[in-house]
């Protein structure tokens, strides 16, 4: 193993970098990885086959591909990336290790449903390696988004997930504790350490006191405001793709009412929250993919605010002033979180619908979502590639536990639609279905589109070369400095 992985840390170099983490990681090991932070500094630490452009369609970055037949595809390494940090060569055979080691059962890795259409994995040579699949898949290749580990480790037991073993572009140095992690940035030695500190406002001190040089997302709006007008710092802003919705359980004799969740629809003023609660960070949303996407949809309508409207639709549903609808909306404890539920709260009242706030920790709040008991939330989707989600949040074979259809839609026509798009041919034929669909979902409204959140990126004035990734990852780091 080099040296450069065996070196002993103490403390940090006082020119290393720091970065400020909200929730720390959970796994070092890409086959296990399934929350933000670990996923993100995972990507930093591995390489993978496949990566996705500003349109979030598949790209080649270990390997490009050729589609020899519907159910084969056949990937050829390039160049870059092919050397672990342990000094020995990334080949086809740690391809297909890794692959096999997320399909087998026993790995019990929480990606294995999405890899579950390859039957076999077939090294050609050291450069070369074939999928052979159950089915026809044309989103295939962005599904192999895995970092690749040695198959020797893999063999071997080694413990990936506190001591990982990537070809990225930084290493890893240590783990001394639970909040503190350090890697090194290959290319020019650079240090960097993350910092887990849960608290926006104690994150955001640390960072004026220079504890720690830059932060991103996971801050209230207004404290940005205020770190903005910070002559030692600066701020980033840029469009993201996370998803803010409004969910409903469709069972519920209430919120199963599509009369009532339009008028929900059409007494919220986003506008009013975009500006006033989110300082101007977000764009208003009509789909869960945003229209940008290579299968978003480019033309679908604003739900508008229309109080009067919302109170025609109730009236037509036989509510009124002395028979209102009460619905319980559940949110997280964060206080940014019960702030947003207190304006719409209040927006709902001012058409006549009764709303009665709970909020709990994390994971009484998401367990809760999870088993169905609500009749409604908010909540949003981040990191959002892959146009199969749908399946996963709508199709009626994906109620939990086997899916994320946590509001229990069932709905015939949206089901062929995900259907037809996934035994499509081509990617073009896929997106026309996907648009077809995101335009029935609007109609139908198992979710009231709220905004795709901004990412922001706040830092010292001194680092530099940072960029702001649509998806929120941090491949920034990889060309931020110390001026």
């Amino acid at each position: 193993m080099s040296a450069l992985l065996l070196a002993a840390c103490g403390e940090a170099p006082r020119d290393g970098l720091r970065f400020g983490l909200s929730s720390r990681p959970v796994t070092l090991d890409p086959r296990y990885a399934t929350d933000a932070a670990s996923t993100r500094i995972n990507r930093l630490l591995y390489r993978r086959l496949v990566d996705f452009d500003d349109a979030f369609k598949a790209v080649p970055s270990l390997a490009s591909w050729e589609r020899l037949a519907p159910i084969l595809y056949r990937f050829s390494l390039g160049i870059e990336g092919r050397t672990f940090h342990d000094g020995t060569r990334l080949g086809a055979g740690d391809v297909k290790a890794t692959y096999d080691a997320l399909l087998a059962p026993k790995t019990a890795s929480p990606h294995r449903s999405s890899l579950e259409n390859i039957e076999r994995i077939e090294v050609i040579d050291d450069d070369t390696v074939d999928f052979h699949l159950r089915r026809p898949d044309v989103l295939f290749p962005g599904r192999l988004v895995v970092g690749i580990l040695p198959a020797s480790g893999i063999a071997s037991g080694h413990p990936f997930h506190s001591q990982p073993l990537g070809s990225g572009e930084f290493g890893f140095l240590a783990w001394p504790e639970e909040g503190v992690l350090r890697l090194r940035r290959l290319a020019d030695g650079q240090t960097l350490e993350f910092v887990h500190v849960p608290e926006p406002t104690v994150r955001a001190l640390k960072l004026l006191r220079g504890e720690i040089d830059m932060l991103q997302g996971d801050l209230p709006a207004e404290l940005v405001a205020w770190l903005a007008q910070r002559p030692e710092l600066t701020v980033q802003r840029g469009q993201g793709s996370g998803f803010a919705y409004l969910g409903f359980n469709l069972e519920d004799p209430l919120t199963g009412q599509l009369p009532l969740r339009t008028a929900i629809a059409h007494a919220l003023d986003r506008p009013a929250i975009i500006r006033y609660l989110l300082r101007g960070a977000a764009r208003p949303a009509s789909a869960l993919l945003p229209p940008d996407h290579w299968a978003g949809h480019a033309n679908l309508p604003t739900l508008g605010h229309d109080p009067e409207r919302a109170r025609g639709l109730l009236r037509a549903a036989g509510f009124d002033a002395t028979h209102p609808p009460r619905i319980t909306y559940k949110t997280s404890s964060d206080p940014f979180r019960i702030r947003l539920a207190t304006v719409i709260q209040h927006q709902l009242a001012a058409v006549g619908i009764d709303v009665r706030l709970q909020s709990y920790d994390w994971g009484t709040f998401y367990g809760d979502i999870k088993a169905g008991r609500f009749q409604m939330y908010s909540l949003a989707w981040i990191g959002i590639q892959m146009p199969d989600i749908f399946r996963y949040a709508f199709h009626s074979a994906a109620m939990p536990p086997d899916g994320a259809n946590r509001g229990r839609l069932q709905h015939t026509r949206v089901d062929q639609l995900i259907e037809a798009a996934e035994a499509a041919q081509s990617l073009e034929q896929q997106a026309g279905y996907y648009r077809e669909l995101q335009a029935l979902l609007l109609q139908q409204l198992p979710y009231v589109p709220l905004w795709y959140e901004d990412n922001v990126f706040v830092a010292r004035r001194e680092i530099q070369g940072y960029q702001l990734a649509r998806d929120g990852n941090y491949d920034g780091l990889k060309q931020a400095l110390r001026q």
